[in-house]
């Protein structure tokens, strides 16, 4: 039986029959830009996030991007971002002439905690892009007050985890992505809610900067030839959106799928020496964008290779911390020691995990694990 970490083709061959209908139509229309179903995908996800406006886009890093520009931040200007997690959520503050300033993160879920958000601050940060890393929310009401308090922007990198429920103190339950002033989104493949290339979207309730960023994804124009700021050219294809419309009605059912999964995972691997599985908060659902495990006692790359031999493929993310990346030692300013972040790129490794993902495969992946002499 092959292994693989994500299994796209065995998702399609179940809902091929919607799919190609939807991808028929769009060529049948040969609306290939902006067509019908680009707003009609935008509406559904609105319903299903619980937010005023879905902008979608040509990617998630555009989406990060237009988030930053709508905001109306200025060169200089810095933005506390984790120091683990994908480039993307630096490199657009980065591109934008703004000061990355690197936090590190909790060693449990990976996620950025609010006391290392709180030594970052300084009278030039202006915004905050906390990241759900692997489909678990950050503590989003700590974050949300700390940032009211201090006037600070909220971006919510939500690439990872949509579907996640996040649940304030007074039983309040939101969407992450639709907590901040904007939450960004990937529709990369691979991604619980992906399409079948590029793709992405920004959500918010702030009808302002909704408008705002539209124009600016539009290259900054609301009329035709007329425009009002810089913007760009980001836009979700057509069939890309066909996609995501017919995908989206099986999010839920996807992400149960990932959930049983990484419960079965953590049931058989909770208890080996050297292993540490992944932890889940009370206030979050988790949508395991990625099985993340912690092995201990520096053997994690020699794991690594005796699954690999044993024909089970894993993944590193992320094998280099942002502090430590080139494209960031002249712009960016890491605050505190940093050591979380430095410490998981060694230990780190993901299990394949996907919607068509059994529990024979997985009887194959834990019984290759437990064969590793820790």
């Amino acid at each position: 039986m092959r292994l693989q970490m994500v299994d796209l083709q065995g998702q399609y061959q179940k809902i091929k029959n919607e799919i190609d209908t939807s991808i028929k139509n769009v060529l049948e229309s040969a609306a290939f830009v902006n067509g019908a179903p680009v707003k009609e995908f935008a509406c559904h996800l609105e319903k299903f996030m619980g937010t005023k406006h879905v902008i979608p886009c040509a990617n998630g890093t555009d989406a990060l991007q237009i988030a930053l520009m709508a905001l109306g931040l200025e060169p200089g200007d810095e933005v506390i971002v984790p120091a683990f997690t994908y480039v993307a959520s630096a490199e657009v503050i980065g591109l934008l002439g703004l000061i990355p300033v690197m936090v590190d993160v909790d060693t449990r879920t990976f996620n950025v905690t609010l006391e290392n958000i709180k030594q970052a601050l300084t009278s030039k940060t202006k915004a905050i892009i906390p990241v759900h890393l692997f489909g678990q929310s950050c503590d989003m009401e700590a974050i949300l007050d700390f940032a009211k308090r201090h006037g600070l922007f909220v971006v919510e990198d939500n690439a990872q985890a949509i579907g996640a429920i996040y649940t304030f103190s007074n039983g309040k339950r939101c969407q992450t992505g639709t907590m901040g002033d904007f939450g960004c989104t990937s529709f990369f493949p691979s991604k619980n809610l992906g399409c079948y290339g590029d793709g992405g979207a920004l959500m918010t309730n702030d009808d302002v900067l909704a408008d705002r960023a539209r124009m600016i994804a539009n290259h900054g124009q609301k009329v035709k030839y007329h425009h009002k700021v810089i913007g760009c050219n980001s836009r979700l294809d057509t069939i890309q959106a066909a996609v995501l419309d017919v995908k989206l009605k099986y999010l839920n059912e996807y992400n149960l799928a990932r959930n049983e999964a990484a419960r079965y995972y953590t049931s058989g691997l909770k208890n080996v020496e050297g292993l540490v599985t992944p932890e889940e908060k009370t206030y979050s659902t988790h949508v395991y964008h990625q099985y993340t495990l912690k092995i201990e006692g520096g053997k994690r790359d020699a794991l690594k290779k005796f699954l690999e031999e044993e024909g089970v493929p894993t993944m590193i993310y992320y094998p280099l911390p942002l502090q430590e990346q080139e494209a960031f030692r002249k712009i960016a300013r890491p605050t505190g020691d940093l050591s979380v972040s430095g410490e998981l790129p060694s230990s780190v490794l993901s299990l394949p995990m996907h919607t068509e993902l059994t529990r024979e495969q997985q009887d194959i992946v834990m019984e290759r694990i437990k064969k590793f002499v820790f």
